[in-house]
């Protein structure tokens, strides 16, 4: 059964126009399943979170000055959230597509050994999904990457 008080360390709160609306947009398209929706009397929309694997996402509205959507502040993201996926990354990329995610990086193997991409929600959050598909050293990176890496 699902413990609503286990949280992961970090978790990123992402706020929307229309958070009852993409709730299902991100069930659908990403996979993501909806584990907390608060309302009030009226049905109006409080707070939501949604899971993907041990991961949880906090979905909210625009409830401060501070607060914003992509979609109100000409597409500009101040923030990216990378989701880790065990299996099929290219599969999730063709059915997020499909789901119409607007795909701004198709999968492309990267030098640390994940395999990644990038698209965009609605409202013009960026998402990152990755899968490790090899294991390399260090040293293995930096020879491919051509960069300096420390804390590996």
């Amino acid at each position: 059964m699902h413990d609503p008080f286990h949280r992961p360390v970090f978790t990123p709160a992402i706020t929307y126009r229309d958070p009852l609306a993409v709730l299902d947009w991100l069930q659908r398209a990403f996979g993501f399943t909806r584990s907390m929706l608060i309302t009030d009397a009226d049905g109006h929309f409080g707070h939501a979170e949604m899971r993907c694997g041990e991961g949880v996402l906090m979905v909210g509205g625009a409830w401060a000055d501070f607060t914003a959507s992509p979609a109100s502040v000409e597409g500009k993201n101040t923030q990216s959230v990378h989701v880790l996926l065990t299996q099929d990354l290219d599969a999730h990329c063709a059915h997020a597509r499909a789901s119409g995610a607007v795909i701004v990086q198709e999968p492309t193997d990267q030098f640390w050994g994940d395999r990644s991409y990038r698209a965009r929600d609605p409202e013009g959050h960026v998402w990152t999904f990755s899968q490790v598909v090899r294991r390399v050293s260090r040293e293995e990176a930096e020879r491919e990457s051509g960069l300096r890496i420390e804390g590996w």
